[in-house]
């Protein structure tokens, strides 16, 4: 896409939109592949199906489970979302996998609805700025979880398009506002009043109704977050009936007051998300182009970008007054992002110099190649000596002499977003690819779920040598709550307790995994996975356990 030199007469629409269409379907097919590449992700998607599965298999409509107890950590939605296909096609991982990719593309297209709204005089924001969220390489890794940020992002997105149901001085859609608000929470919880709720509040400042007429703005949008809160009350309060007393201590005032309190606390400094915006904008932030733009942006003079502000700052600076972080939280402002540098591309000087091209991301992508090509002999001499890297150079060479073309193809003059879009989905499945190829094994669970399931069907009870988080309850459709504990004393009291049972341990070395009889070892992220008979661990074993 060529730059342009402020809001310009804008192409036709129909040649825009035939281009991205293209571009969706192609970001479609990658989705789909990468997704279905390997199985679901311990401890991200496991948990969700974990929790999905044992609500469909105790007939809970209301209340979440988690191992055998009633779950308060999130709101139902996404698990409907899931037991609605399960009642279509039956139970398995492909309609979640297949959920989420149809959740993503939701959310492209309502990006390009909202920079419709946003620039309607600029056909080419609303076609560079879906090419941007598709192509932010932690976005669509953490997109192929089953988890619940790409359905907040839909939310928060179809709330903000409420607000701004069209460019000017045009009335808000505040049953809109209130239901997609609803899902939100419903989605998430309360979360959905950052997200959404804050760039309502500054309503004014971008959204010219709002300005003179704030008191039907602030009235009527008090009532339509006032309406969604109290279907989120309706099913907390329905839920709690349904959970008992401990749930509904956990759901009614652990989960919001309580965690309001705890949200400042000291878990990570106000500026963590500093450095971690980078990540989450890469590849773009090796695009010089783009930045160069944004100092051109006239922020008093555009409606639309004061609401950008609006939203990203205001959103930004409350994630990181809450001390608990994470880089996934910001999910939900992708498109905010994508939108502001779509922008900044558009008022980005025309005939700008050929350095601000990509050479950043080209040269990154080359060295990347070397590395990836280089990876076997540094193995092969003792220079690389993690077990991942190791795994990795059985296949790495191929794939370094593809990034090494793709460093060639950014190297080249002309539509540098397009490159860009394109090396950044093909470099994605292409290291989503190398990771299930060599490293998915360290990851996948199946065989150990089918091992714990044998152990259930012969009624022996399970123990979980640490905390557990649902890994092997859908892959092994287990129906009993797994035991858990830390600890050697804790683990060997258990033992003499339920001398006929299983233990599930995780040694940090494969020396400690294969020290006495197991009924299965493996790698496991970065430690190892075994699985025992209890009585391994009596005194009186054969060979006991350490």
């Amino acid at each position: 896409m060529q730059s342009h030199a402020g809001p310009a007469s804008p192409a036709p629409a129909s040649p825009w939109n035939r281009r991205l269409a293209g571009w969706l379907a192609l970001w479609f097919g990658v989705a789909l592949v990468a997704i279905f590449q390997h199985g679901p992700v311990p401890m991200y998607s496991t948990r969700t199906l974990a929790v999905a599965w044992e609500m469909w298999q105790r007939h809970s409509l209301l209340v979440p489970y988690l191992n055998g107890a009633p779950y308060s950590d999130k709101a139902p939605l996404l698990f409907w979302l899931i037991h609605a296909g399960w009642a279509v096609v039956g139970v398995g991982d492909g309609w979640p996998r297949l959920l989420e990719v149809l959740l993503g593309g939701l959310q492209l297209l309502l990006c390009i609805r909202l920079a419709r709204r946003l620039f309607p005089a600029q056909a080419a924001i609303a076609y560079a700025a879906p090419l941007l969220l598709m192509s932010f390489s932690y976005a669509f890794e953490f997109g192929l979880q089953s988890m619940y940020e790409v359905l907040l992002a839909d939310c928060v997105l179809a709330a903000l398009l409420a607000l701004r149901p069209g460019p000017g001085e045009v009335r808000p859609n505040l049953p809109g506002f209130a239901a997609a608000m609803a899902l939100g929470l419903l989605a998430k919880g309360p979360v959905m009043l950052l997200h959404a709720g804050l760039p309502w509040l500054l309503g004014p400042l971008w959204q010219p109704w709002a300005s003179r007429h704030r008191a039907r703005w602030y009235g009527t949008g008090a009532l339509a977050v006032l309406a969604a809160l109290a279907v989120l009350l309706a099913w907390a309060l329905s839920a709690s009936a349904v959970g008992g007393e401990v749930y509904r201590q956990q759901l009614l005032f652990h989960q919001t007051a309580g965690r309001v309190v705890d949200a400042f606390a000291h878990r990570q400094p106000i500026w963590w998300y500093l450095p971690v915006l980078p990540v989450l904008v890469f590849p773009f932030v090796l695009w010089p182009r783009p930045w160069l733009g944004i100092a051109a942006l006239p922020l008093g003079r555009d409606d639309g970008l004061r609401f950008l502000a609006a939203w990203l700052l205001p959103v930004l600076l409350g994630f990181s007054l809450v001390s608990g972080k994470q880089a996934y939280y910001l999910l939900p402002e992708y498109a905010g992002f994508a939108l502001l540098l779509a922008a900044a591309l558009a008022y980005a000087p025309s005939g700008s110099p050929r350095g601000l091209g990509p050479w950043p991301l080209a040269l990154f992508t080359l060295l990347l190649g070397i590395g990836l090509l280089a990876l076997p002999t540094l193995v092969a001499r003792g220079v690389a000596q993690s077990p991942m890297l190791q795994s990795f150079a059985t296949h790495s060479r191929g794939f370094g002499g593809l990034f090494v073309l793709l460093a060639a193809l950014l190297a080249t003059r002309g539509a540098e977003l397009e490159k860009i879009v394109l090396s950044a989905l093909v470099g994605v499945l292409a290291i989503n690819t190398l990771f299930t190829l060599t490293w998915w094994h360290a990851f996948d669970l199946r065989e150990a779920s089918v091992v714990l399931a044998k152990a259930e069907a012969e009624h022996r009870p399970i123990f979980n040598n640490e905390g557990y988080n649902g890994q092997f309850t859908f892959a092994g459709r287990l129906t009993l709550r797994i035991d858990e504990g830390a600890g050697p004393v804790t683990l060997r009291q258990w033992a003499a307790a339920h001398p006929q049972g299983v233990v599930v341990t995780y040694p940090k070395t494969e020396a400690e995994a294969r020290a006495c009889p197991a009924l299965h070892v493996q790698r496991f992220r970065g430690v190892w996975l075994a699985i025992r008979a209890a009585s391994a661990y009596l005194p009186q074993a054969t060979t006991p356990c350490p």
